[in-house]
């Protein structure tokens, strides 16, 4: 038989598909597994999509960087939200945030070189490393989820390409702050790297917590590639759209890697985010209070378990990350069991680089208050009964 690449043998199984799996085989679950949220796209989109309709050039290729009126927006709110001028960079529509990242590692790698991911790492990102043939040098955070700012530093070597950070973090919730931030941004600019911050969740915050974008430093265009999606903030997972603010010295090798790849994001989808941008954030505001008042309850159910759980103390994102140390499993047996004897889905913590105790994440997210939680209190019942 004619073999895979070795590079693909490397990368980890998608764990959505795995849990996925055992969900179907067990009717009645409530999944806090996949990283969606419950609502829809906001009303302003169904208008622009009249407007794809009515426009005969709209289903021709479009330009590879995205469209221009969508990339104008978007620099109107790159500029008034996240304090980011375009002065030296370029805004880039991707298919999505995941593919932005792959389309950014080829454009900026070479086989063998190194992305350091702080650890728990998001597990799309860690099999993207690994298709563009680079290789995975993950940090640990500390006791309470931060990034340890000395061993990222530490970790860097000839080979290092790029630091990544996602703040607010996936899979913890962690909020990393403007100083942790400023700081791992100088590290990249002083040793002539790259660094990646992923904002995808910037709009998801939780006791007062306030989202940086690393791309505001002064300075910062040069070194400093920003990831966005619309998928959370306007309910758009299926919609595929996101962007990237790169240095202008990247434009004409993410053009080839987009070119090659997708050719444009589809062109109904950058009419839609266009609707979805006059919106604006406030859209999901309602929806962000319901899931303050899920994400509490949350916190207090895991409170109960007292020594059988560990919760990280995040303050963004819709995840929680408990580590199980009692557990005498691994972390997909443990999913399992959930699964088959409780009827709910969590996602095991090794996807996300966690080996060294039984971890996982629950999203509550993706579904509306009250079957979240039902879903939160057959977990709490499942470790329970479990540990």
């Amino acid at each position: 038989m004619i073999s895979p690449s070795q590079r693909m043998a490397s990368v980890q199984q998608p764990i959505i598909p795995v849990i996925g799996d055992l969900i179907v085989e067990n009717p009645g679950t409530i999944s806090l597994g996949q990283g969606i949220v419950h609502y829809p796209p906001p009303a302003e989109v169904e208008k622009n999509i009249r407007d794809f309709w009515r426009d005969p050039t709209a289903h021709q290729y479009g330009p590879v960087e995205g469209l221009a009126p969508l990339r104008s927006a978007l620099e109107r709110k790159l500029a008034e939200e996240s304090g980011i001028r375009l002065e030296g960079r370029e805004v880039v529509v991707t298919a999505g945030s995941n593919m932005g990242f792959l389309n950014m590692l080829l454009a900026i790698s070479d086989p063998g070189d190194e992305i350091i991911l702080p650890e728990p790492f998001y597990f799309n990102q860690e099999m993207a490393v690994r298709i563009a043939d680079c290789i995975p040098v993950t940090v640990p955070t500390d006791d309470a989820g931060h990034l340890q700012i000395d061993a990222i530093e530490g970790a860097i070597t000839k080979r290092t390409r790029a630091v990544v950070t996602v703040s607010p973090n996936n899979p913890t919730g962690i909020v990393y702050p403007e100083a942790d931030l400023r700081a791992i941004n100088e590290i990249c600019r002083t040793h002539g790297i790259y660094h990646i911050s992923d904002e995808a969740y910037e709009y998801f915050l939780y006791d007062d917590a306030e989202h940086f974008s690393p791309g505001a430093i002064e300075n910062s265009a040069p070194h400093t590639i920003c990831l966005y999606s619309l998928s959370k903030t306007y309910g758009f997972a299926s919609w595929r759209i996101g962007y990237a603010v790169i240095p202008e010295e990247l434009f004409g090798a993410m053009r080839k890697v987009q070119d090659t790849n997708v050719i444009c994001a589809t062109a109904i989808s950058q009419y839609a985010a266009l609707g979805a941008l006059q919106a604006g954030p406030e859209y999901c505001g309602p929806y962000l209070a319901d899931m303050a008042r899920v994400r509490q309850q949350g916190i207090e159910a895991m409170s109960s378990l007292e020594d059988r759980a560990s919760l990280l103390p995040s303050r963004g994102a819709f995840y929680l990350f408990i580590k199980v140390p009692g557990y005498k499993g691994d972390d997909l047996d443990l999913a399992r069991n959930l699964i088959e004897r409780f009827g709910v889905a969590v996602i095991p913590g090794s996807a996300f680089g966690v080996n060294e105790t039984c971890a996982f994440r629950a999203s509550f997210g993706a579904l509306q208050s009250d079957s979240a939680i039902e879903g939160l209190d057959r977990l709490v019942q499942g470790l329970k009964g479990l540990t």
